[in-house]
């Protein structure tokens, strides 16, 4: 499946998750359960109870009018039911023409010993639908069109469309093929010509992105407009994006908010996500935490719903500043000739190459594409030679089950089994799954409890996260939130995202902590940006070294958009490098100084000091030597920044900003090298400087006449004091003017050196006489 396909998946309308993402909202006063390491809310009461209570605050809303009170969900259920409501009361269809024009359709009607529940196209050659107005066709012969001519013909090329956007899924999901999947796109492109929604869908974020298709920014932003105007949700947020980042339109920051919110009321998680970053930074809106923490919690519902035991797939975060100053160093990932060597020890029989290849390929990352084939093959090879850890992690892909590896409870415990046996502990953790879930076997809290226990004291983070369910639940043990949130921490600190959003569910609703609103936003934040999207990531990164930047900057400027910090870091320093031509040369440094800021707040310390030399030198805004200043006092203090303090060191020494005092200078340029050891070759270098100018300036404060005139050299050396001085400069004259004559007669003659001897011509021959 395509990225774009995997992305539009996701940004579908949450209409069948809309009552559990709702509850999730609101407070756990009446208790919670867990699923999958998953805290869900759980009411005590029945079920005519619940709908009561729901029934009377609905009551109770609509006679205080407080629409303001109701989150984007609640609305869109809202309008979902109103669409619903109007179905039901659709008006009865009437025959169009025929034998009997104008009278009502009669459902159920036979026609050749078939009955027809709807409107039917049988027997017609044209393909237009047609209906009967009696119970028997064939005995009355009543009939009539369902549709007009027009209808018929719009209905027909609509097919047509489908049936056209249809082969282009097929071959862009089959195929992994640059060239097939540019086949695809033809065909997309051919159903987006037809009015087919999902098409233009398809192809306006490919024209966006220039993925498949040359990248055109107008193009696309065409069929957004056309997109919003039929109701689209990613049409709409895509237009905010176009709005907010100044493609194609004039920036508008009022509009873009305006698409965003609708593109939110339509289910699109993108716009949710959007909307909670703005929110949280108060970025064209008033901060609000409260209203971040609902669009957060909102898409990481959803995130964490999708999430598997494998535990998804790796988000790569590749800073281009950073790869830049250490090439290779900061990327993470593996090169082409490492991963061929690893295959060559995996086909010799390396057990650990088999497992470590074998989990790339399970989870994707580090320059691996996600393939189970190729994971369940390794792990085999690894099983076979008795490794645990290769047997546990076939547990775990028969316990999913794929397309690959078929779904079997029983298989996965015997390998489960097999590793527990042998102390692994993600063997551990899958037994103990096995027995809370009754996967196989019984279900068995004690067992349960205790292979978590076994698998968390050895640090496997899926034992740590389940522990911490059983505790929050209090299955198997008594309820403790203490220790649920204990073994929460653990497994987040080994990056399980189902950890984080419990955690934040535990901060945002006050569970065995103190309440905190801004700690379960920047949890849940952490949640959302593991979500499917963070593929684009690489997406990026991959047109960027292709040296596709105008491919990339729009990739980065929206995932920047949604509050990924790597993405405005990136996008920043592409803009800085000037090396996205769409956008015009004098936006690049003021746009690059937006997304420096934008980083910089969420503790970047390259950004802060990149916003420092943007003020200091005027790039995209006035020179400020004073605000340069702050900035580098930030990331001074806060990052503990060699580069900044080098920087502060200079400032106080010219007096930049500040007023100058040398001493201060002297002290942050010996921090600066206190704090990096690159540092102290150009701090030795300013000391030195710093020297010369301290000497150079108490000179200059001296009065040198005022000195000589206070010395008495009668007193320091004596009455005769000008005889010794004359004596000591004949005695050196003397010895400088022997040690020249001496000089001279020292010189040899180089050896081997003859007086030239004029070479005498040879006598002439004698003529012969002729």
């Amino acid at each position: 499946m395509s990225l774009l396909d995997e992305e539009g998946n996701q940004d579908e309308s949450l209409e069948s998750k809309t009552l559990s993402a709702e509850d999730q909202v609101k407070d756990h006063s009446t208790g919670t359960r867990v699923v999958a390491g998953q805290i869900f809310l759980e009411s005590g009461k029945s079920d005519s109870q619940s709908e009561n209570e729901e029934n009377f605050h609905s009551r109770e809303e609509e006679k205080e009018n407080s629409l303001e009170e109701l989150n984007s969900l609640e609305m869109s259920n809202l309008l979902n039911k109103d669409l619903e409501e109007a179905e039901i009361q659709s008006p009865v269809l009437t025959a169009i023409g025929g034998t009997a024009d104008g009278e009502p359709c009669h459902f159920p009607f036979l026609f050749m010993e078939k009955e027809y529940a709807e409107c039917t196209a049988d027997g017609r050659e044209d393909g237009r639908l047609w209906c009967a107005t009696t119970y028997d066709y064939k005995k009355d012969q009543k009939w009539g069109f369902c549709e007009s001519e027009e209808q018929s013909n719009k209905r027909r090329q609509m097919q047509e469309a489908e049936d056209v956007y249809q082969i282009g899924m097929k071959i862009l999901n089959e195929s992994s093929k640059k060239a097939q999947k540019k086949v695809a796109y033809q065909y997309l492109l051919k159903a987006a010509d037809m009015n087919h929604t999902k098409a233009m869908e398809k192809v306006s974020y490919a024209l966006l992105f220039g993925d498949y298709l040359k990248q055109n920014i107008q193009s696309s932003k065409e069929l957004f407009e056309k997109l919003t105007e039929e109701g689209s949700p990613k049409g709409q947020m895509a237009l905010g994006f176009l709005y907010a980042s100044g493609l194609g339109v004039n920036s508008s920051q009022a509009k873009a908010l305006v698409y965003y919110t609708f593109g939110a009321l339509g289910g699109n998680l993108i716009a949710h996500m959007i909307l909670g970053y703005r929110y949280w930074a108060g970025i064209g809106v008033l901060q609000s935490c409260e209203s971040a923490l609902t669009h957060y919690r909102l898409v990481a519902n959803h995130v964490a719903s999708d999430i598997s035991l494998t535990g998804g797939t790796v988000v790569q975060r590749i800073r281009l500043a950073d790869e830049v100053e250490n090439p290779g160093m900061a990327s993470g990932m593996l090169e082409e000739d490492l991963i061929q060597y690893y295959q060559f020890l995996a086909e010799k029989g390396d057990v650990q190459a088999q497992v470590g290849l074998g989990q790339l390929h399970l989870h994707g990352g580090r320059g691996v594409e996600q393939n189970h084939q190729r994971a369940f093959e390794y792990f085999n090879q690894a099983a076979n030679a008795g490794n645990s850890h290769a047997m546990a992690f076939l547990g775990k892909m028969y316990s999913e089950g794929s397309d690959v590896v078929p779904q079997s409870n029983e298989t996965a415990l015997q390998y489960f089994k097999k590793a527990a046996d042998m102390g692994n502990p993600v063997g551990q953790s899958g037994l103990g799954m096995a027995y809370l879930y009754g996967r196989g076997v019984p279900v068995n809290y004690e067992l349960a409890l205790k292979y978590f226990q076994k698998a968390a004291e050895q640090g496997w983070v899926d034992g740590q996260l389940q522990l911490g369910s059983m505790y929050y639940n209090g299955i198997g043990v008594k309820k403790d939130y203490k220790q649920a949130l204990k073994y929460f921490n653990l497994a987040s600190q080994g990056g399980h995202i189902l950890a984080f959003y419990n955690l934040a569910q535990m901060h945002a609703t006050g569970t065995g902590v103190m309440r905190s609103c801004h700690t379960a936003v920047e949890l849940f934040k952490n949640v959302c940006e593991r979500g499917r999207w963070s593929e684009r990531l690489m997406t990026a990164y991959n047109s960027y070294k292709d040296g596709d930047s105008n491919s990339a900057v729009v990739q980065y400027l929206l995932l920047a958009e949604q509050g990924y910090e790597v993405a405005q870091s990136n996008a920043a320093f592409i803009l800085d490098q000037k090396e996205a031509s769409i956008v015009g040369e004098n936006e690049t440094y003021p746009r690059a100084l937006l997304h420096w800021n934008r980083a910089a707040s969420q503790g970047y310390t390259v950004a802060r000091i990149k916003l420092g030399d943007y003020h200091f030198y005027g790039f995209g805004t006035d020179v400020d030597y004073e605000t340069a200043f702050i900035h580098y006092r930030l990331a001074s203090e806060q990052q503990h920044s060699a580069q900044a303090m080098f920087n502060l060191g200079y400032m106080h020494e010219k007096g930049l900003g500040i007023k100058q005092d040398i001493h201060l200078a002297k002290r942050f340029y010996d921090m600066a090298a206190e704090a990096s050891p690159d540092a102290q070759v150009p701090v030795f270098l300013a000391l030195c400087k710093l020297g010369v100018i301290y000497s150079l300036q108490y000179i200059r404060e001296i009065n040198i006449r005022e000195v000589f005139s206070h010395i008495d050299m009668d007193q320091l050396l004596g009455p005769e004091w000008d005889l010794y001085l004359m004596t000591i400069i004949a005695l050196l004259l003397g010895t400088i003017i022997a040690y020249r004559q001496r000089q001279h007669q020292a010189i040899p003659r180089p050896a081997g050196l003859r007086p030239a001897v004029p070479q005498q011509e040879p006598p002439p021959e004698h003529q012969q006489p002729q």
